[in-house]
């Protein structure tokens, strides 16, 4: 497994006698966001730290059966208790993030109480938002981050199931069940996790097959009736609107993983599904090969990711977004 100067040494010394530590992540948290945060909660609580979990917003259904799930904190919901986590903290430990913006009004809290942060991440350009960083773009994950500090702590020896089974559940939400963003180490990872005795086809069936009736209904709305597709730029676009939103009652993660099937077509590399939101327009890009789509959302749309899959916003028309997407495609596709 091949080993990068990580700052394990400066973690495991920041964490040696039991603290109380919070754990935080992005706004709309992915498998990736949960997996970490749950496996640092569960391995965290058995060195005797008091250990609490923060989100800003609530999680995708998919995910309730997630072992220590139940015991976190969405910030949108219980506010006053998840400030008061923040201000207790001896340590904050941020995951899968690497700027406050991403975590709303708790980053402001954070920065704000000065507290020590230890930041494991692997997306681009991190900001010095904290003392210790272990930044790695080249990972798959931040659950590979998260095992290989395990590793490197010498904290495999306390491995449990749940807690393979949290990793196990970044790594394949991360990777699109290993078709992008792969490594070496991603696979020797899964190994190890299996032989420890995590049920993959569990976590399989949980994340990627099952979708309620509204659930399918709305991914055969958005395929026959608002996608568009543009040869001459080898894209494809979903744009949903408010009504769609009322008329299929949308909620949190009804719509996770439904640009992916635009890139099912052959010839087409990039992917764009665009929202309707109340305040606010979303896009989700998706690309294959050499477009990078994170350039896209960073320079037009106040986003960013990863080079293959990112994400960003504007506070204009759903039409008017659509167009300058449209607009900009001759320059990053040829």
């Amino acid at each position: 497994m091949t080993h990068t100067n990580y700052p394990i040494a400066d973690i495991v010394n920041e964490l040696s006698v039991p603290k109380y530590v919070t754990i935080v992540s992005h706004r709309n948290p992915d498998g990736d966001a949960i997996g970490s945060s749950l496996a640092m909660y569960h391995m965290l609580s058995k060195f005797g730290h008091t250990v609490r979990v923060i989100w800003p917003s609530e999680y995708p259904a998919v995910f309730e059966w997630m072992p220590g799930i139940k015991d976190c904190t969405i910030y949108d919901v219980h506010t006053d208790l998840a400030k008061t986590y923040i201000e207790m903290a001896d340590v904050i430990v941020a995951l899968d993030f690497n700027s406050l913006e991403r975590i709303d009004k708790m980053g402001k809290i954070i920065h704000e109480e000065d507290k020590k942060t230890i930041m494991i991440d692997h997306h681009i350009d991190p900001e010095p938002m904290a003392e210790i960083m272990m930044s790695d773009t080249a990972a798959s994950s931040t659950c590979e981050l998260v095992y290989k500090l395990f590793q490197g702590a010498n904290w495999l020896k306390h491995m449990t199931v749940d807690i393979g089974e949290c990793l196990y559940t970044g790594l394949i939400t991360d990777t699109g069940s290993f078709r992008h963003a792969t490594n070496p180490d991603v696979y020797k990872i899964a190994g190890a996790l299996k032989e420890i005795g995590i049920d993959d086809y569990k976590i399989h069936d949980q994340v990627f097959d099952n979708m309620t009736e509204k659930q399918v209904r709305l991914l055969g709305h958005c395929l026959a009736n608002r996608m568009e597709i543009l040869p001459e730029f080898k894209t494809g676009i979903i744009a949903l609107t408010k009504n769609d939103y009322l008329k299929f009652n949308i909620q949190r993660g009804d719509t996770e993983g439904i640009v992916n099937y635009i890139l099912k077509i052959p010839g087409i590399r990039v992917a764009a599904f665009i929202t309707e939101q109340p305040k606010l327009v979303k896009l989700s890009l998706r690309s294959k090969g050499d477009i990078s789509v994170q350039q896209i959302a960073s320079e037009y749309f106040n986003g960013g990711g990863h080079f293959n899959a990112s994400g960003g916003h504007m506070y204009k028309p759903l039409n008017t977004v659509v167009s300058i997407f449209k607009n900009i495609l001759p320059n990053h596709i040829k």
